[in-house]
């Protein structure tokens, strides 16, 4: 008897998700309804500061609000698809629309007076600066 090792693409993680994304999609009677729109971000600390980049396809930077408060970090908006049903006959619609609301809490080491966003081909990219004090500083080590 043979043992073969069976690579697949599924971690658990993904599996879960699938199956999650799945049963989300569906009402009780097993026909679609639409799902909640929320895009993935990645967060990535640096030396000088916080990085939270957001993809937001088809969304105008126009109807992307951002807005700090009491330490958490609030990104909204709403993903429309305008629809002319007189017109055309959709036999399948799958993109997700709606608004959406993230909320992510910063640490204390951020200044939100120095924040910036800018928004490139439907990436969002928000830059948190680090306050001075929370900076990492050299310390220079003498021999005597």
């Amino acid at each position: 008897m043979t043992l073969v090792r069976w690579n697949t693409p599924f971690t658990p993680t993904a599996v879960d998700e699938l199956f999650n994304n799945f049963w989300r999609g569906l009402e009780s009677n097993g026909e679609e309804k639409p799902t909640v729109f929320a895009p993935r971000v990645d967060i990535v600390e640096r030396e000088d500061a916080v990085v939270v980049t957001a993809e937001l396809p088809g969304i105008k930077k126009d109807d992307v609000h951002i807005a700090v408060d009491e330490g958490v970090l609030e990104i909204s908006a709403e993903h429309k698809i305008v629809r002319d049903v007189k017109k055309e006959t959709y036999h399948r619609v799958e993109r997700r629309t709606g608004k959406f609301l993230r909320r992510f809490t910063l640490g204390d080491n951020v200044d939100p007076e120095k924040i910036d966003a800018k928004m490139t081909d439907g990436v969002l990219e928000i830059t948190l600066p680090k306050k001075e004090e929370a900076k990492p500083k050299k310390i220079e080590v003498k021999v005597s």
